[in-house]
């Protein structure tokens, strides 16, 4: 009889683990130990669901909303997201198009998945979302790094992208705005990137929180493209899990055969509550946003009396992705090191690419009262440990 260990798949064995999640389950262990944690390694909203959504999905479930849907999704909920990026950017969604997923992380895999054979390749830019080489190598196909920069605005470059384009390319990621660094891609650069002649597959699940500027669709540019969104940042519906994809067409009936099979449909009822945060919940996002850019302002302005150095303030999202070199070179450890000793929870730049190694992410998805508390006491063990 093999080992247990020998049954163990190398897909398996090989994917990295999410750091920021490594951060977070010591961290919560600390608590559990009775020590007291705050939390700014984390991307997701402190804020309850709008009650509207709330009450949305409650009256689904009264109706009996609990049963199977479509793999594709009610119609409704289709309709609404072809609604949404009509009011927002002016583009004509076919909803036959648009295929709902049980949150965001399906519709990445599902996308990439009705693209990528063994040994064809991606770009993404570095730093990037640190799961996205995780789906492209799971999946048998190789992650293109293309590194951005502070000094650049940790904009991706379509020159720079140009120069790995090969006959093995299947798509360019975009994420815009970014995590970790809040940058949004300037419009001249998105019709740069959409003009490669390469898909683009476009991250969108931050839109609606922008603080200086306006984003923009990669749709408003080309069709030669995915859309990637969800409802767990502008919705507050992390534990929902209720995303879509908005397709290229000939690529809506594999994505369906895959949905079928590993994943059946996205909940019912939640469905429902989806396309009530899409048609009738404006005044909350703009409240959380509001209440999100009070947070990243003075963020900001700690951080860099603390002594971090940020070289682009972010404009989106909910991240400030600071560089700390001249505190530390690495990243993991040196993010374990302030949760042991000043019990806050950071999140490494290590994760999110080779790029940003030295550098740390903080999250602004807490209360004011605990990002200053959890500040303070980065200062204060700073003090200690460098006499700063």
């Amino acid at each position: 009889m093999k080992k247990l260990c020998d049954c163990i798949s190398r897909k398996s064995s090989d994917i990295p683990p999410f750091l920021v999640m490594d951060v977070l389950e010591e961290a919560l262990r600390m608590s559990k130990d009775g020590k007291d944690v705050i939390h700014l390694e984390v991307g997701e909203p402190d804020f309850d669901t709008p009650p509207n959504i709330v009450e949305a999905g409650i009256t689904a479930l009264r109706q009996g909303r609990t049963h199977y849907t479509s793999s594709i999704g009610i119609p409704e909920l289709r309709h609404a997201v072809s609604a949404c990026y009509k009011r927002n950017y002016g583009v004509d969604v076919d909803p036959n198009n648009v295929i709902i997923t049980s949150g965001s992380s399906p519709a990445i895999f599902l996308t990439l998945a009705s693209l990528l054979d063994p040994g064809d390749e991606v770009i993404i830019a570095d730093p990037h979302y640190a799961c996205y080489p995780n789906f492209v190598t799971f999946l048998g196909a190789v992650p293109i790094f293309v590194p951005v920069y502070p000094e650049d605005r940790f904009e991706l470059n379509p020159d720079n992208v140009r120069r790995v384009v090969s006959l093995r390319t299947k798509a360019i990621i975009i994420n815009s705005p970014s995590n970790p660094t809040g940058t949004l891609i300037k419009p001249d650069n998105l019709k740069e990137l959409a003009n490669l002649g390469v898909p683009v597959i476009s991250d969108e699940i931050y839109h609606g929180l922008v603080y200086e500027g306006k984003e923009h669709s990669i749709l408003e540019f080309t069709d030669n493209a995915f859309v990637l969104n969800g409802f767990s940042k502008l919705y507050a519906m992390t534990g929902w899990r209720l995303g879509y994809v908005i397709s290229r067409p000939e690529c809506v009936r594999p994505i369906q055969k895959m949905s079928q099979n590993f994943f059946i449909s996205a909940a019912d009822f939640i469905q429902y509550a989806g396309v009530e945060a899409l048609t009738n919940s404006s005044e909350h996002t703009q409240e959380m946003k509001r209440i999100f850019n009070e947070r990243r302002q003075v963020m900001l302005k700690r951080l860099r009396e603390i002594g971090f150095v940020i070289r682009h303030d972010p404009v989106g999202a909910f991240y400030v992705l600071c560089d700390a070199r001249n505190f530390s070179e690495r990243s993991y450890d040196f993010a374990f090191e302030i949760l042991r000793e000043a019990r806050v929870g950071v999140a490494p730049g290590i994760d999110f690419g080779a790029n940003a190694e030295g550098f740390i992410r903080f999250s602004y998805t807490n209360s004011m009262e605990n990002i200053l508390e959890g500040l303070n006491r980065i200062e204060s063990y700073f003090n200690r440990r460098f006499g700063t």
